[in-house]
């Protein structure tokens, strides 16, 4: 099994592990002593169960090489499973709403000193799973794992607002002051917010690549020069790139001279392939289209402008 399927498959399965005791703890303790923003965190975790099995899933179909079917390979599978993740995400926070003005329109409910522990391990465990799935994601370009990072960065708002309002309504517990109560609720609301803002960028990078926008025109502009450090290429007629999950595929039509023969053109074709492959791993194809290009064509040009 190639290092990069292992390491994302055993990322994989830790963040489904994490999220399952997560889940059971903050959901058992948040309705036991009825503190809301920690049942919000807990069904944001019970989501997240849901959102690290399809990135798991996503992942193992992605590293599968390309076929008969499927001659670019399988790299959207990540990026299909990132947009599930921000609806998921979605509907976790439109709930999670709900039930903080529910509760803001009920009667207050006493905070417990557990409800804070249990939000304040949920933070730290978070912020370690966060760091640790993200590196893994950037390390190995994965969709998918970045996307259950930033899954794991929203849990780390989710926890720091629910350790907020726990801790602002167990001051107004200690000092009589029952309206800061609602500190907890208010949180919960806030959480939703976080929520949602990490969904809508999640999910419109997911549909950028699904529509194959092309890739930040700083990287196109390192693709053109290393392009023209190639020997022989005289012009670039066409420059495109795409992602397709956790790698790249680039098209580009290059002017050579036309005196060249069918192998020299084929020559400068393949230089110019292994050049941008050596200087950018995770591009995986370069289709190079091969035009004739002569020295008077450009002088005309010049002429007309």
């Amino acid at each position: 099994m190639p290092m990069r399927e292992r390491v994302s498959k055993i990322a994989g399965w830790v963040s489904v592990a994490s999220n399952l005791l997560l889940t059971m703890l903050k959901l058992v303790i948040g309705f036991f002593l009825g503190s809301q923003v920690l049942i919000a965190d807990g069904v944001h975790s019970a989501a997240d169960v849901v959102a690290s099995v399809a990135a798991l899933g996503a992942m193992t179909i992605s590293n599968r090489p390309a076929d008969k079917e499927h001659p670019y390979g399988h790299g959207k599978a990540e990026v299909v499973a990132s947009g599930i993740v921000s609806v998921i995400l979605v509907i976790a926070a439109v709930g999670i709403a709900y039930k903080g003005f529910e509760s803001l329109l009920g009667e207050a409910i006493p905070p417990h000193l557990i409800s804070l522990f249990a939000a304040l391990f949920s933070l730290v465990a978070k912020q370690i799973l966060y760091v640790y799935t993200y590196r893994l994601g950037k390390k190995y370009n994965s969709q998918a794992l970045i996307a259950t990072a930033i899954d794991h960065q929203a849990d780390v708002y989710a926890s720091l607002a629910a350790v907020i309002g726990i801790a602002v309504a167990l001051v107004g517990q200690a000092t009589g002051n029952t309206i800061l109560y609602y500190a907890d609720p208010v949180a919960g609301i806030l959480v939703a917010a976080l929520i949602l803002k990490l969904a809508y960028h999640m999910g419109s990078k997911s549909v950028d690549t699904l529509m194959e926008r092309n890739v930040p025109p700083e990287l196109l502009e390192d693709f053109e020069r290393i392009i023209y450090s190639v020997p022989k290429v005289r012009r670039i007629d066409r420059l495109r790139a795409r992602e397709h999950g956790h790698y790249i595929l680039v098209d580009v039509r290059v002017g050579v001279p036309g005196q060249l023969s069918i192998q020299e053109g084929h020559d400068v074709a393949n230089r110019l392939k292994k050049a941008v492959m050596e200087k950018h791993p995770n591009v995986q194809e370069v289709l190079v289209h091969i035009n004739p290009w002569y020295a008077e064509d450009d002088f005309a040009n010049k002429r007309t402008k």
